[in-house]
C-alpha cells in the first residue's frame, strides 16, 4: 500500500500515459513510477535530495528527472490534461480561484528582483 508521499494504482494510471517513452538502449532506465514518488516525497517533506529514502533510487536521478520534465514541459502539459479531464468531468469549479503573491526581502532590505537587476 502506497504511503501518503506516493502515488496510488489509479493516479499513476491516470499519470503515466503522459510521460514520453524512452528507447531501451544503453543503461536500464530507472523505473519511472519509483522516481516520480522520490520527487513527491521530496517536494512534499521539503527534505534535501541526498536525505530521500532509498527505496526511490538514487537521489541524483530524481532530481535529474525532476528538472528534464520540467524544461521539457511535460509538468505542464500533465497538468492541462488533468485539469482537462477534471473539465470534461463537471468537477473542475473555476468561481473560486487563488493567486499567491510572495515578497522576499534581501539582506539589506531591498526587494531581491531590485538588486539582481538593478
Amino acid at each position: 500500500m502506497p504511503t501518503r508521499h506516493e502515488l496510488t494504482n489509479k493516479q499513476w494510471n491516470k499519470i503515466k500515459k503522459y510521460i514520453p517513452l524512452h528507447s531501451k538502449t544503453g543503461r536500464p532506465r530507472a523505473d519511472d513510477r519509483k522516481t516520480l514518488n522520490g520527487i513527491i516525497y521530496v517536494l512534499r517533506t521539503g527534505c534535501q535530495w541526498y536525505f530521500m529514502p532509498e527505496k526511490y533510487g538514487s537521489y541524483k536521478t530524481c532530481h535529474r528527472r525532476l528538472k528534464t520534465w520540467q524544461e521539457k514541459g511535460y509538468w505542464e502539459n500533465i497538468f492541462h490534461h488533468l485539469l482537462g479531464e477534471l473539465d470534461l468531468a463537471g468537477k473542475l469549479d473555476l468561481t473560486v480561484t487563488y493567486l499567491d503573491a510572495t515578497k522576499r526581502l534581501s539582506k539589506k532590505g531591498e526587494p531581491w528582483l531590485v538588486r539582481l537587476c538593478g
